[in-house]
């Protein structure tokens, strides 16, 4: 009986494969059925890019929250300084030397900006952040360092060098202002929370030298 019953529903089932209407039927549903995948797809990547931006958004957060010098927080890679092993010998080479005297030089330049800044709010910084922040030549210098440091230290240390290389984009960015248009009381905090972060950034990488 139960088989029958089994073999009926079949063929009634093959039949209305066959009746008018159901090659249209059966497109449509098909159709219909794409076109949720490609939702489904297009949904998938809005929250991709969503979860991205998530995670960016919240980097400069854990940065500040790091146990020392403002990085490494929640990242195995970045050590403490103390902990480095540093090579005596290259560090004591005149090219570490000389990337050494070169970022101190540097963070001279950001304390050198905010006492500008505090004798002019509106003094226009940006001509300096151009002279004095070459990025070819900033990464090169901070690259000399990081020659004296092992790899495990290096790998903590080369992410402390993007971040320097993102502060001075966005300090470069932060200040610049619209002319005859006054820098407001909001953006030159603004302008002076990156130099803040960017004189501790060069700080702390030092203190993998020292």
């Amino acid at each position: 009986m139960k088989f029958t019953t089994f073999v009926t529903l079949l063929i009634v089932g093959s039949a209305n494969s066959f009746a008018p209407g159901a090659k249209s039927n059966l497109n449509t549903a098909l159709k219909a059925e794409s076109i949720k995948g490609v939702t489904t797809r297009i949904e998938f990547l809005h929250q991709s890019v969503a979860a991205v931006a998530a995670s960016l958004t919240l980097l400069p957060g854990q940065a500040n929250a790091a146990k020392y010098g403002g990085f490494g927080a929640g990242s195995p890679e970045v050590i403490d300084p103390k902990d480095a092993i540093i090579d005596e010998e290259i560090l004591k080479s005149s090219s570490v030397q000389k990337g050494i005297a070169a970022v101190r030089g540097y963070k001279q330049s950001v304390a050198d900006m905010k006492a500008t800044l505090s004798a002019d709010t509106q003094a226009d910084i940006g001509p300096k952040i151009r002279k004095d922040f070459d990025f070819s030549v900033v990464r090169s210098d901070l690259n000399a360092i990081n020659e004296a440091l092992d790899e495990d230290t290096q790998r903590g240390t080369d992410r402390i060098v993007r971040a320097i290389l993102q502060d001075i984009t966005e300090l470069e960015i932060a200040q610049k202002q619209k002319p005859g248009v006054p820098r407001s009381e909001t953006r030159l905090k603004n302008v002076c929370g990156k130099l803040d972060k960017l004189e501790k950034a060069f700080g702390d990488y030092l203190a993998f030298a020292d």
